[in-house]
C-alpha cells in the first residue's frame, strides 16, 4: 500500500484500502477552497461534525 493508503486504512480502522474503495475514515482536519467552503462546513455540520 501506499503511505495515503495506509493513512487511510488507520483511519477507516481497516487492515488495507486499495483505489475505488468506500471507506468511512475519522477525519483530523479538511481543507476546503473560498467557494466549496461555506457548503462543506453546512453539510459537515448537519451530519454531526
Amino acid at each position: 500500500m501506499t503511505l495515503t493508503e495506509k493513512i487511510l486504512a488507520n483511519r477507516a480502522g481497516l487492515k488495507e484500502v486499495k483505489p475505488g474503495d468506500l471507506i468511512f475514515a475519522k477525519i483530523d482536519i479538511a481543507m476546503t477552497t473560498d467557494i466549496s467552503s461555506p457548503l462543506t462546513i453546512k453539510v459537515f455540520r448537519e451530519i454531526g461534525g
